[in-house]
């Protein structure tokens, strides 16, 4: 088996592709916004998240409290700008947890075959058959709730995708002439998966992850919503729904903060995702 392999992308033409996709562009800058937010949290915020005034509870927006208060006379913008941490922290965690380790099966998987690649796929298709977000909830359930523990949760459960992608990109260039090249020059072993086969198939994984990323900004508001998330009163946004929720018809401003911040964040990573694709896949020259 042949196939043809693309050329690395010079700066030229990484530049171009980036120019040429103001979704892309649109999408980082707002990505780059929250993250600048979360880590100057304590120098942007105008209150301390968790200071309670009873008095100036469930406050409309005015000019004291831009986005009002909570049930508990705490800032909204404060708890908003500080809840960026904890999501973030997480969706960073379960980045680094599930993306490697489904590369990883995925390409051994692929690479070696036989029964070896049996073995890891019917693995990967156990974990895979179960609903992620459900599956991840009892995790959090059995593991008691927490940022780690909701962290590990979602990355045991959202690993597959990338494993079978993986095999299927490893398996395709197993026998092409490529890597026969790199091993008629003494290139075997993990050196070869390492140097030649990881870089083949990381652009389409790095995709996929941006792609991926919205939804744990999801599920991670889910956890938080039912509970299962940060420990309160620490500000998360997914508790600062449930918590609006209780008052929602009467001063919806508590709920909706938090809402249209986990849609402001989840749209944005969809565009860079949008915009990954096109920068990293030679189709879109």
């Amino acid at each position: 088996m042949t196939m043809t392999l693309e050329a690395p992308l010079c700066g030229k033409t990484f530049l171009r592709r980036v120019l040429r996709s103001p979704a892309g562009l649109a999408g980082g800058a707002v990505v780059i916004a929250i993250l600048v937010l979360a880590l100057l949290a304590p120098m942007i915020s105008p209150y301390d998240p968790n200071l309670q005034e009873t008095a100036n509870r469930l406050m409309p927006p005015g000019v004291s409290h831009v986005l009002g208060t909570d049930g508990f006379g705490r800032d909204i913008l404060s708890r908003l700008i500080y809840g960026a941490r904890p999501t973030l922290l997480l969706v960073l965690i379960v980045v680094l947890l599930m993306a490697p380790l489904g590369i990883l099966i995925g390409i051994l998987a692929g690479f070696f075959g036989g029964l070896t690649e049996r073995a890891l796929m019917r693995v990967t298709d156990i974990v895979m058959s179960f609903p992620r977000l459900l599956l991840a909830f009892a995790f959090v359930a059995i593991m008691g709730p927490g940022l780690i523990n909701g962290a590990l949760a979602l990355a045991l459960t959202s690993w597959p995708a990338y494993a079978r992608q993986a095999r299927v990109e490893t398996a395709a260039l197993r026998h092409s002439d490529y890597l026969a090249a790199a091993e008629m020059v003494g290139i075997r072993g993990m050196r070869l998966l390492w140097g030649h086969v990881l870089p083949l198939v990381l652009p389409s994984a790095v995709i996929r992850l941006a792609l991926d990323l919205s939804g744990i900004i999801l599920a991670a508001a889910g956890l938080g919503f039912l509970g299962l998330g940060v420990r309160p009163p620490t500000a998360e946004w997914g508790s600062m729904v449930s918590e609006g929720t209780q008052v929602i018809f009467d001063q919806w401003w508590v709920a909706a903060a938090p809402g249209f911040a986990i849609l402001v964040a989840s749209f944005a990573f969809n565009l860079l995702a949008d915009g990954l694709r096109d920068i990293l896949d030679p189709r879109h020259d």
